[in-house]
């Protein structure tokens, strides 16, 4: 089995299941995917989709941050959405969060997620 840590913090949501917020393993860490969670409370935070988006991405920055890195480190991001017509709100908030060069990307449509977010994102994060 290789070389594992595992990365948590109480600024992002305690995992609800049997995984753990991230894996480090050398210089790469692996997030599990975050949904809109206020991780005091955890329950979705109130509000609209725009505010949905930037609790994941501020959740995902605080398992970065416990990881030794940033959100500019990351090199893979994932986005599932129950509705794709929120896609362009997605890329316009991304842009508040990173600069260029911007990690690889994915984004998919899906039918539900866990308590009925309607975004989840995951990430691989390559330490410098």
């Amino acid at each position: 089995m290789p070389n594992r840590s595992t990365i948590s913090t109480n600024k992002a949501p305690a995992a609800i299941g049997t995984y753990s917020q991230a894996i480090k393993t050398g210089d790469t860490v692996y997030l599990s995917g975050q949904i809109p969670l206020d991780p005091d409370t955890m329950e979705l935070v109130e509000g609209d989709v725009a505010t949905h988006i930037r609790r994941v991405f501020d959740n995902l920055n605080a398992v970065c941050e416990a990881a030794g890195g940033s959100l500019q480190q990351l090199v893979k991001l994932n986005i599932y959405l129950t509705d794709l017509s929120h896609f362009q709100l997605v890329n316009s908030i991304m842009a508040e969060y990173f600069e260029q060069p911007y990690p690889a990307r994915a984004a998919v449509g899906v039918a539900s997620l866990p308590k009925d977010s309607v975004v989840e994102m995951d990430a691989i994060m390559v330490l410098n």
